[in-house]
């Protein structure tokens, strides 16, 4: 496990404030990418990977990549929004990360390039506070290969981190983003504090705090706030 860590980070934490904590979901609190499991279930698996590999790690767009990967997926029946929820895993240390940002008094926030359909229930399992995703468009039970409203990419993460800090009066001195991907930098950036969990290297060079580990218990030891 490497973790690094700067005064002015221990400096935040040692203040004893509640944060407001936004954390990336694909390959952060889950060990999937839905995206690609998704595509999986309908045999278009490697052609998508590609695409999110090259988007994870910063050489194109991720809005424009993640329209690319959704169009792959038209016309699949959304039985394999169900059989893709069944296969996902937490990532080990998830549920212990959430506890204990509730016991200090944190509030918590998914934001996530993903599914909300996909993303919900994990969401309300773990008693994340609030969450923001993308949407998928299904018409007679068929996915379209389009995707509804606004695509929450790199910049709606940091707009999301702006807004939520503000629904919970919470200062941006006082907030912590959690991520692994190029899409997650701007979100990183913004935060006071910006944690790479098993992160890219696009993501590692901007971050505060790098933590690669198996479990997210490791974030919390980086930031001195695991449990005794």
């Amino acid at each position: 496990m490497l973790i690094q860590m700067t005064d002015k980070n221990q400096a935040h934490l040692l203040a004893g404030k509640p944060y407001l904590v936004m954390m990336d979901m694909d390959s952060t609190l889950i060990q999937n990418e839905v995206i690609d499991d998704l595509a999986a279930a309908i045999g278009a698996g490697e052609e998508v990977k590609a695409i999110t590999n090259l988007a994870m790690a910063g050489e194109i767009d991720f809005a424009e990549s993640l329209k690319r990967r959704v169009k792959l997926l038209s016309g699949a029946d959304i039985e394999i929004i169900e059989r893709v929820k069944r296969g996902i895993h937490l990532t080990p240390g998830a549920g212990e990360l959430i506890e204990r940002f509730r016991e200090l008094g944190f509030k918590t926030c998914v934001v996530s390039g993903g599914f909300e359909v996909v993303i919900k229930e994990i969401v309300e399992k773990l008693g994340i506070d609030e969450y923001r995703a993308n949407n998928l468009e299904i018409t007679n039970n068929k996915l379209t290969g389009n995707l509804l409203g606004t695509i929450l990419d790199a910049n709606g993460k940091k707009e999301a981190l702006l807004q939520m800090a503000k629904h919970f009066s919470i200062p941006l001195s006082q907030t912590i983003a959690i991520g692994d991907g190029a899409n997650d930098i701007p979100m990183i950036e913004t935060a006071a504090i910006g944690v790479a969990f098993n992160g890219k290297n696009a993501l590692a060079m901007k971050a505060d705090v790098i933590v690669n580990d198996q479990s997210l218990v490791g974030v919390l030891k980086a930031l001195g706030i695991s449990n005794p």
